[in-house]
């Protein structure tokens, strides 16, 4: 659930530049008459109301704050939902599983220090092994898969990210 929700919040960010990239509208033009009268903003004098709209004005992030923003909110959805099918870079995944390692088995999920899950989804084999929260790389490969390689064992497995 949680892709679909940052994919959601992306689109917002990008369908709202636009609009904040246009010219700066003054609060009047803003806000229905019957909203500016309920804020009580038809009691300022005109020369009020241009303060008001001066510091909205200087206020508003700018373009490239704007642009940094997104770029970071990008980044962070790439970041998070990297190894869910091809969503995000190449570049091999390292980290640490969590707990004891004793080999591979088909269906076996490994957890990782970052959070991650991931789940073998063949029947690579790796047997007498008893580590301890050992190293693990996590490395793309051809269509869409994944590889998990354990420590300094030659052996490898093929793993889905599940979480």
């Amino acid at each position: 659930m949680k892709p679909i929700r940052h994919c959601l919040f992306i689109a917002a960010v990008l369908f709202a530049l636009p609009l904040q990239a246009q010219e700066f509208e003054p609060i009047e033009k803003r806000m229905s008459a019957d909203a500016f009268k309920a804020a009580g903003l038809d009691k300022l004098s005109a020369a009020e109301l241009a303060s008001l709209n001066a510091w909205l004005h200087a206020s508003a992030p700018s373009q490239a704050a704007l642009e940094a923003a997104r770029e970071q909110g990008r980044q962070e959805v790439v970041q998070k939902n990297r190894g869910f099918l091809t969503f995000g870079s190449d570049e091999p995944i390292e980290s640490r599983l969590q707990g004891e390692f004793r080999g591979f088995a088909r269906n076996r999920e490994y957890t990782l220090e970052n959070g991650q899950v991931w789940q073998q989804t063949d029947d690579s084999s790796l047997y007498g092994v008893r580590l301890q929260n050992p190293e693990v790389r996590i490395r793309p490969g051809a269509l869409g898969a994944w590889w998990l390689r354990v420590g300094n064992n030659a052996v490898q497995a093929k793993v889905k990210r599940v979480k």
